[in-house]
Formats: structure tokens, C-alpha cells, sequence
């Protein structure tokens, strides 16, 4: 399943989590954790619920439900959704630290009998130095990058560039492919700033970022462009590999498309965009 736009939506907030799945995004996320102020957790809780529940929700590719840090918190959100679970596809874990972060939301939902991904939310210093093993545990399906957090727990000041985070941010995009799962990134603070949205997600996709996590309905289709191949990166990677199977037929290893050197990094870039474009279609 692809995840190039992940939208974050109140869990407060019915009338926007009924209209979320029409944003465009590839995964809706519930929020009920940063977007909803500590006295409206426990309506927030059975606001989402109440929509789950609801048979004619019509959610969208993915849905996902960030809870509250893993703990007693954690098992109260879970606990309050109860019978509405079994529509989640997801559970996104906030300020992961560790591998047995995962560890024990996966044995909460294996407890409430709730088959979900768990996407780790990577935001704080411990996470980012441990992000390699939080990868590894086997109900991780996908770090995400956050760096809002994580540059609030470094007490580091946030700038245009990203520069103050950009090793964090390099090194999650690592540890998720080291693992063979999806890396998202970070959210764009600024709604207003599309073109600045674009820039970063493209900055994202060179990363070898997979997604890219959204705050309002205005940035989804930004993010779903920046993923998506556009027809010239299509049209090179099918070249790529009809050339391959004729280099392949006559026991050559390397070839050339374009007047360019082909070899096994440059095929498999070939392959992940069909993939990414065909699962875009999809």
C-alpha cells in the first residue's frame, strides 16, 4: 500500500474526520494525541469511536489512529475505541524510544485481538539514536520523522533550511530502509507556504523519504505529486530495464540507456519508480 500523504485530522473534531477521506490522502490519521488539548482527550476518545463505529464512514485507502505515548495513556485510548478498533489499519506510536515502545503497544493490540501496523513515531533524541533497532522489531511497519518534537527535546531552533535536524532526519530514512519498511517525513509547519511544502517534499523524495506526513487538506496533493513519478522518471525506468533484459540475454552486466552507464544501484532505482508509480495508480 502506498503512503505518500499521511493527514493528520483532530480526534475532537467529527465533522473533520468524517471529511478527511476526501482530502485525496493515501492514510487518514485520527489524531489523539498533539492535535487535541489534555482536557478534551475523553471526548476525543469517543468521538472516534462514535465515527468508526459508524457503517457509513467511508474511510480512506489506509486508516490510522495516533494514540498517546505507550503506557497508561496509551491503553485508554485503546480501551475507550474497544469494539470501533477492528476498522483501524494503522496505529501511529508518538515519542518512540525505544524497541520496546513497539514492543508493548503490539502486545496491547494483540491483547484487544486488533491485527494494526504500527508506524513509530520518531521525535525525540532517544528515538532518533535507537531508530535502527525500533525498525527492527518485527510490528514496525514504518518510521516517521517528526521534527518539531525532536527539535523542541534538543532544544535546537528550527530554521527554513532544516539544517539543525537534517542528521536525525538522514538517519530514520536509514534505519526504516536498513529494515525494509516505509519512512515518512516530517510535517511542513506552514499551511499557507505551498511552494516551500513542495520544496521540502522533494527534498524528502531525494532523501528516499516514502511519504510525507500533512496538518491540512490544502498540502495533500502537493505531497501526492512530489511522490508520485512524473512520466519522464516512468518513461527512463522502463528503458532502463527492457534494456536490462537485453543486456541480461546477452551475459552483460552493465549497459548503456540515454548514454548513460546502467548498473544494479540505477536498475534498482528503475524498479522502485514503476513500483512507487504503479501503486500511485492504485
Amino acid at each position: 500500500m502506498v503512503r505518500r500523504s499521511l493527514l493528520f485530522t483532530p480526534g475532537d473534531r467529527p465533522e473533520m474526520l468524517r471529511k478527511a477521506p476526501g482530502s485525496g490522502a493515501d492514510v487518514i490519521v485520527f489524531d489523539l494525541e498533539d492535535a487535541v488539548a489534555p482536557e478534551r482527550k475523553g471526548e476525543a476518545r469517543e468521538i472516534v469511536a462514535d465515527v468508526l463505529r459508524d457503517p457509513d464512514f467511508d474511510p480512506a485507502p489506509e486508516l490510522c489512529v495516533r494514540v498517546n505515548s505507550v503506557g497508561v495513556a496509551a491503553a485508554v485510548d485503546l480501551d475507550v475505541l474497544g469494539d470501533a478498533l477492528p476498522a483501524v489499519d494503522a496505529v501511529m506510536l508518538p515519542k518512540v524510544r525505544r524497541p520496546d515502545d513497539v514492543r508493548t503497544l503490539a502486545r496491547l493490540l494483540d491483547e484487544r485481538d486488533v491485527d494494526a501496523d504500527v508506524l513509530a513515531l520518531i521525535e525525540v533524541a532517544d528515538g532518533v539514536l535507537e531508530a535502527r533497532d525500533i525498525a527492527a522489531v518485527d510490528a514496525t511497519d514504518a518510521l516517521v520523522f517528526g521534527a518539531e518534537d525532536l527539535a523542541a527535546d534538543l532544544g535546537a531552533t528550527r530554521t527554513d533550511e532544516g539544517t539543525e535536524v537534517l542528521y536525525a532526519r538522514e538517519h530514520v530514512v536509514l534505519a526504516a530502509s536498513a529494515a525494509g519498511i516505509d519512512a515518512i517525513d516530517t510535517i511542513h509547519a506552514d499551511i499557507e507556504d505551498v511552494e516551500g511544502l513542495r520544496e521540502t517534499a522533494r527534498f524528502a523524495v531525494q532523501l528516499g523519504y516514502d511519504g510525507k506526513l500533512a496538518i491540512h487538506p490544502g498540502q495533500v496533493d502537493p505531497i501526492n505529486d512530489a511522490f508520485t513519478p512524473d512520466e519522464a522518471e516512468v518513461e527512463w525506468a522502463e528503458r532502463v530495464l527492457e534494456a536490462k533484459e537485453a543486456a541480461d540475454a546477452e551475459g552483460r552486466g552493465v549497459f548503456k540507456v540515454d548514454g548513460e552507464m546502467i548498473d544494479a544501484p540505477l536498475i534498482e532505482r528503475a524498479r522502485r519508480i514503476l513500483e512507487r508509480a504503479a501503486a500511485s495508480e492504485g
